[in-house]
Order: C-alpha cells, then structure tokens, then sequence
C-alpha cells in the first residue's frame, strides 16, 4: 500500500478506533452488558486456568 494511504488508515483509528465500544455500550441494554461482561470474565479465567495448567505440567515434568 502506498505510504499515503496507510498515513490516512492510521490517522482513523487513532480518531475513532475506541468509540467502537463506547458507542456498542451505549446502545446495550443493562441486560446486554451483563451478559457480555459475564462471557469476557469466562472467557479470561479459562484463559487463566489453562496458563495455570500449562506451568503445573511443565513443572511436574521437569520432577521426573
């Protein structure tokens, strides 16, 4: 892509690539922001719990 037009892309996102959210938000209900809040926090301790098992494997691994 010419050095222009990734100038200009950059420029729109550092302007308005956060009001995506806000914006998204805004329009939820409570109901709906509750439940999205309720799957990301899923999402983030499954992710954490799998790190978790990650390093207790390696660590029973290095034992034998």
């Amino acid at each position: 892509m010419p050095d222009e037009v990734l100038e200009y892309l950059r420029s729109v996102g550092k302007k308005y690539g956060k009001l995506g959210g806000k914006t998204s938000a805004k329009n939820l209900t409570a109901v709906e922001r509750s439940a999205r809040a309720k799957k990301a926090s899923q999402a983030a301790a499954k992710k954490r719990t799998a790190q978790r098992l990650e390093r207790e494997r390696k660590q029973t691994a290095k034992k034998k």
